[in-house]
């Protein structure tokens, strides 16, 4: 099998690493971004927006510029590898592959251009307490009025929902879980922000009988839209996973060089260099998993994509761990200060493990998956 990128991935990777190098140095420009109230930068969102990082995986149709799971695969891991915190997964992943498999013909005419001119920022609110990552438990409520619908409940953990302009909330009509689409500043919908462990945002949402159009529910089946869609960013959390443990890797590996001990850099040491050796095979295991996932990911095969990406999510919540740990270690006292990028990296790994189903979790769906 080939697996060459093609010359417009490999042009994808040099833009979104140019861009990277430009507006996301490390100590200064990131460090400002994640300290700031919003805990993103508008200016960097537009920059995405102008080299067509927001319509990546979006129909041309609907002004975007194609692309399949490969060409998302590239970009998440430069910005795994980059610690970006912008809401890329939230909003052109997540919500954007929602409303393009559940969502009207007038909804994505509406919707997915303004993604893709960064004119919108999208969250998806799914979770809720007690769910343990079960997609199919929904315990917020939807009511249908004579207007339209209300909603009522509470989501946890909506990934960016302190910056969304919009919101995709699933919600239990007593016979089937449906989708909606709501305005973040509507009457009764109460947004709790918060800085995540990794420096990234999320917010707890409740809705308190929230009043809702008819139109604003995605008529798909929605149940097969959020399977759909949460195995996608799944897919693209496994190649930032990659990015990040890359990384990682590397900066171990520089720090080896540098820092000397009995006059010579520890690097010498043939103990460290066996546990360096460990790292490198653990990420090239789980950059393997990551082509698999991102080809995988594409199939019609329910079955097939959910074992897959599954054995994905579960590799690199394992390997991500342990490359991690070694880091730490191998970085000694430093490794776990805010100041050194290792504690980021590690931070960022464990993040992404806890996301959309643990390794745990993710070996659960893969023992209940039938083989194919």
């Amino acid at each position: 099998m080939d697996f060459n990128f093609s010359s417009e991935q490999e042009q994808l990777r040099d833009t979104v690493n140019r861009l990277i190098e430009r507006e996301y140095e490390f100590n200064k420009q990131r460090h400002a971004i994640i300290h700031s109230p919003e805990g993103y930068s508008e200016k960097v969102w537009a920059s995405m927006a102008e080299i067509g990082m927001l319509g990546i995986g979006i129909d041309e149709a609907h002004g975007g510029f194609g692309g399949n799971a490969v060409d998302t695969m590239i970009v998440m891991e430069a910005l795994g590898a980059a610690l970006v915190v912008e809401p890329y997964l939230a909003t052109v992943i997540l919500s954007a592959n929602l409303i393009q498999l559940a969502g009207s013909d007038a909804q994505k005419s509406s919707l997915l251009p303004q993604i893709v001119e960064g004119k919108l920022k999208l969250a998806f609110a799914h979770s809720e307490a007690g769910a343990r990552y079960e997609l199919k438990r929904v315990v917020t409520s939807a009511k249908k009025d004579s207007n339209g619908y209300v909603l009522h409940g509470e989501k946890i953990v909506v990934l960016h929902g302190n910056c969304a302009d919009k919101i995709i909330i699933s919600a239990n009509d007593g016979q089937s879980i449906g989708l909606f689409l709501v305005d973040a500043k509507a009457s009764g919908l109460t947004v709790t922000a918060y800085r995540t462990i990794d420096n990234q945002r999320a917010a707890n949402i409740r809705l308190d009988n929230v009043r809702v159009d008819a139109d604003t529910k995605l008529p798909g089946n929605a149940i097969e839209a959020i399977e759909r869609a949460t195995d996608i960013a799944n897919a693209a959390l496994v190649a930032e996973a990659v990015g990040t443990m890359g990384a990682l890797q590397k900066a171990t590996l520089e720090y080896l060089k540098t820092r000397r001990q009995f006059g010579v850099p520890i690097g010498k040491f043939q103990a460290l260099q066996h546990r360096m050796v460990d790292m490198l095979m653990y990420l090239e295991l789980s950059r393997s998993m990551a082509y698999l996932a991102s080809v995988k990911v594409q199939s019609n095969d329910a079955a097939e994509r959910q074992r897959v990406v599954a054995a994905a999510k579960n590799a690199v919540g394992r390997y991500g761990r342990l490359i991690a740990q070694e880091a730490i270690q191998l970085h000694g006292g430093m490794g776990i200060t805010d100041e050194l990028a290792a504690s980021h990296y590690f931070r960022r790994l464990t993040a992404i493990d806890a996301t959309l189903g643990d390794a745990d979790h993710q070996l659960a769906r893969f023992a209940a998956n039938p083989t194919f």
